[in-house]
């Protein structure tokens, strides 16, 4: 196991942070329009799991590739590194993609909670570059 560079550390702490305020602000507007629309707009244990599940796998995706860019930023052959740039894409589209499944298929998890805080990482920071608050 390689040692994690405090780079990869930061940026991850950062999308973890990003994505469990997206989260809490995604569990906030599902309890508004459940109390709008109770019998339209589900606020249960299953946007609870989905929310979480969902958000889980977003900070995972962010961190594999933050581990992936470390290590091929040590790599002296290009056409190696792109080799293990792509395997890791590759990787992370398959995680996200059973994820996204399980969330649609399993009954234990309300599919859009599941599926929208895919979306925060990258929402977060450019919002965060748009306002200045992080330099590109």
């Amino acid at each position: 196991m390689q040692k994690i560079a405090p780079a990869v550390r930061k940026e991850t702490k950062r999308v973890l942070c990003i994505t469990a305020i997206g989260v809490v602000i995604m569990f906030a507007v599902f309890a508004g329009l459940h109390f709008a629309m109770p019998g339209k707009v589900p606020f249960d244990y299953r946007v609870i799991l989905g929310g979480l599940g969902g958000g889980c796998i977003a900070v995972l995706n962010f961190f594999m590739m933050g581990l992936t860019v470390q290590k091929i930023t040590s790599m002296e052959d290009e056409g190696m590194a792109r080799q293990q740039m792509k395997a890791s894409y590759s990787r992370r589209m398959l995680l996200q993609i059973l994820w996204m499944i399980a969330a649609i298929a399993a009954p234990c998890f309300q599919f859009v909670a599941g599926l929208v805080p895919l979306l925060f990482p990258s929402l977060g920071l450019k919002l965060l570059t748009v306002t200045g608050k992080l330099n590109t």
